[in-house]
């Protein structure tokens, strides 16, 4: 590369733990926190000003977290442990208490996925206690919605992504299950709407930009698989990205919709232009796999960061907005 690789901004220290689930929230201040989850059963509450932990929840009984979000203009947590749950945190005026939890019985790695249309309208999408299931529930009131279970046997369900498409009607959903597929569900008709063959092995991670109708993927693999949705709500497999090592934790895309980030199992973060997938920048910091990543959108370039979190126990906060977009 022309450029030399950047170096992070700074490094925390302290989770006491394999760094599986990071998320970056404001509750409504100037600068940003950030969330982790820890291998420990830990939520950190991380002040990137002082770049020490404000807090430490301990609501998962010492079972792994695994994911971590805050609900749209609220100061409510929402974080999935391996002990089947998930919990409702209360974060306003000081306050860190568990407020409700929703119990999900599996036992698997598959994160959550959350969709936000208003504040009285937020689904959850999660693993079931039968390996391929998925359930949605009302979140507000755990109203079970669906259960969506394919027709064919795929294996455990390993990583989903819930959205609302602009047209057409209600939720569509991602899933990549053990056998590599892809589906694509319509949440409304309980019913799939297009299925590829992404890998051939465990679909370890994705991500979907809703505004380019086009995803990515990640398994144990020496290479990245991109795909887009059609018109029809076909899923399309396009040319797919090499890497130099196998093995993807985690893809994340920035709110911009201008860069993707890679998670590596060689230690590595990978930060590619979105719009044609081209290299950027190869992250060298961490002494073992990288488990998470998390973009800040934070309208302040100087606060606009990418997080990665490694089973080395460290977090390490990289500033990449100036590195720019795909331009080529």
């Amino acid at each position: 590369m022309s450029r030399p690789p950047p170096s992070p901004v700074f490094t925390l220290r302290g989770a006491g733990g394999a760094l599986n689930a990071l998320h970056f929230g404001c509750l409504h201040r100037d600068a940003p926190l950030l969330f982790s989850g820890s291998g420990k059963g830990a939520i950190h509450v991380w002040n990137l000003n002082s770049r020490r932990a404000e807090k430490v929840l301990e609501g998962h009984s010492g079972n792994s977290v695994i994911w971590v979000s805050a609900l749209q203009s609220s100061d409510v947590l929402i974080s999935q442990g391996r002990d089947m749950r998930v919990c409702l945190w209360d974060l306003s005026e000081g306050r860190s208490e568990v407020t409700d939890s929703v119990w999900t019985g599996s036992v698997g790695f598959c994160q959550c996925s959350l969709l936000e249309t208003g504040p009285a309208s937020r689904l959850l999408a999660c693993p079931g206690a039968q390996t391929q299931e998925i359930k949605i529930m009302e979140l507000a009131s755990k109203t079970p919605v669906c259960t969506l279970v394919p027709d064919a046997k795929l294996g455990m369900v390993m990583c989903v992504k819930v959205w609302q498409p602009d047209s057409g009607p209600g939720p569509l959903l991602l899933a990549g299950y053990e056998d590599g597929s892809l589906l694509l569900w319509d949440v409304t008709q309980r019913s799939t709407l297009s299925k590829i063959a992404a890998h051939p092995e465990p679909v370890m991670c994705l991500t979907f930009d809703p505004a380019r109708l086009k995803g990515i993927s990640g398994s144990s693999e020496k290479k990245l698989a991109p795909w887009v949705l059609d018109g029809q709500n076909n899923l399309q497999l396009q040319d797919s990205v090499p890497l130099v090592n196998p093995g993807v934790s985690q893809l994340c895309v920035r709110g911009d919709g201008k860069l993707l980030a890679s998670a590596g199992w060689d230690h590595r973060v990978r930060v590619f232009g979105w719009k044609k997938l081209r290299p950027l920048a190869v992250l060298q910091h961490h002494t073992d796999m990288v488990l998470s990543l998390a973009f800040s959108d934070h309208q302040d370039p100087k606060h606009r960061l990418l997080a990665a979190g490694s089973k080395d126990q460290r977090i390490s906060l990289w500033s990449i907005y100036n590195q720019g977009a795909d331009t080529g």
